[in-house]
């Protein structure tokens, strides 16, 4: 009975170790993919004049590690060469200048680039959590709820915008 036990317990040893040893490698070759990139493009953008795409990754990089200015800048970029390239699927790029505003608690610019990339795509059910997001932040209940509402009709399984909404519904009820 007791050597049983005694294998139990080392079995799941072994299990949290294989586990713990798996999840380390794969964050390792997720940073060391994110780091290889971010070399590239950093290196490619400073020789060259980048795409539209390239900038939007780049910014999008600086998002998740959370320089916000880079990523402004970058995104900021990103219009600029869309501009002039013609480009047409701009709303991603808007969302995540909108995003990088509002991390750094500049709702009012987030709330503008939200609505530039609705404009554009009015579909896009991230810019709608986001904008519902930033009106919440601003303390307008009632357009976040709006917001939310709206997502849900293009996504009715979106599980930020049911929760939001319904705690916004009791709110504005109130």
């Amino acid at each position: 009975m007791d050597s049983n036990l005694a294998v139990v317990y080392l079995g799941i040893l072994v299990a949290l170790l294989t586990f713990t040893v798996v999840t380390v490698f794969v964050q390792i070759f997720k940073t060391r993919r994110v780091e290889g990139s971010l070399s590239r493009l950093r290196k490619k953008l400073t020789k060259d004049k980048g795409t539209t795409q390239e900038y939007y990754e780049l910014g999008s990089i600086y998002l998740e590690k959370k320089v916000y200015s880079q990523a402004i800048s970058l995104f900021q970029r990103a219009l600029k060469s869309a501009e002039e390239d013609g480009e047409e699927n701009l709303a991603p790029i808007y969302n995540g200048l909108g995003y990088a505003y509002f991390a750094q608690e500049q709702y009012d610019l987030a709330i503008r680039q939200y609505k530039e990339g609705l404009k554009l795509k009015p579909d896009y059910v991230t810019a709608l959590n986001n904008l519902g997001h930033a009106y919440e932040k601003k303390k307008l209940s009632t357009q976040a709820l709006e917001m939310y509402e709206e997502a849900l009709k293009f996504d009715p399984k979106n599980a930020t915008a049911k929760r939001r909404a319904e705690s916004l519904r009791r709110l504005v009820v109130a």
